[in-house]
């Protein structure tokens, strides 16, 4: 009887629910909260065209400057993915980013780590640094170069030549890539990549910094990953101005990026 009984309690479970109540959700489903969502802006722009609410995929970036984030209530108001800030130069690490790191991932956001780039250094060194601070985790999403002039260093102001500036990153993103398994993506402004001629350094994501007109407006038909619309931004959880992004491309292609990128 005991036996018969439980047949019976699997067979009425089994009819209640179905494959997708059965398994566990994958990574990638559990990422988006809020589609296309429209944050509030404390310095708006004026979008005439190519607004960047028309995008499925929302996220934001941090560094120490972004302490103690609700992570779930920023996941909650369309947060899909964070990049942190992780090192800088050949000597600096971020202090937030242990807890910023650690804290995405239990709110289950993808995140990936970015090295700021300084030309004081060689490059080799700054791959090395950022290899010995940032985890090699096949959850996260691939590390970031972050690749901008820095005219307010105390330390570094350095403006090599656009052929110098390009070798550097290759050797940072060559020696990053083949540590972690995964092609890094460029972080970059306008007046960087202009000076640089960064159209003609191609292979890699780029992620484009353009807060006052849609990227194909400021960089032309370059490719693009991720776009950094505003760094005023107001979002739930964080306290203060933060930067925001888009992820180029529908839901769809979000998480079938996702997949491919994150294992």
């Amino acid at each position: 009887m005991r036996r018969l009984a439980a047949i019976l309690m699997l067979t009425l479970l089994g009819a209640c629910s179905t494959v997708d109540d059965l398994s566990p959700l994958s990574p990638s489903a559990q990422t988006v909260a809020v589609r296309a969502p429209k944050f509030e802006d404390s310095k708006p722009h004026e979008w005439d065209s190519g607004a960047p609410w028309n995008y499925a995929i929302h996220g934001t970036d941090v560094s120490k400057y972004q302490t103690s984030v609700d992570w779930p209530a920023a996941r909650a108001s369309g947060i899909s993915f964070a990049f942190i800030k992780a090192t800088e130069g050949g000597d600096r690490f971020d202090e937030y980013f242990n807890e910023h790191w650690a804290r995405t991932s239990a709110a289950g956001i993808p995140r990936a780590a970015y090295h700021f780039f300084y030309f004081c250094t060689p490059a080799e060194t700054q791959a090395r640094w950022f290899i010995a601070n940032v985890p090699r985790d096949p959850s996260a999403m691939p590390p970031v170069l972050d690749m901008e002039w820095n005219p307010k260093s105390p330390t570094c102001r350095l403006r090599p030549d656009p052929a110098t500036v390009r070798a550097e990153m290759t050797t940072f993103l060559e020696i990053v890539g083949r540590h972690y398994g995964k092609k890094p993506i460029i972080y970059t402004s306008i007046d960087f990549f202009d000076d640089n001629q960064l159209a003609t350094f191609r292979g890699y994501p780029y992620w484009l910094r353009s807060v006052a007109g849609h990227p194909r407006e400021k960089y032309g038909s370059h490719p693009f990953t991720f776009w950094q619309y505003t760094g005023t931004g107001i979002v739930p959880g964080m306290t203060g101005k933060s930067d925001i992004n888009v992820f180029n491309g529908s839901e769809a292609a979000w998480k079938k990026w996702l997949r491919q990128n994150t294992r």
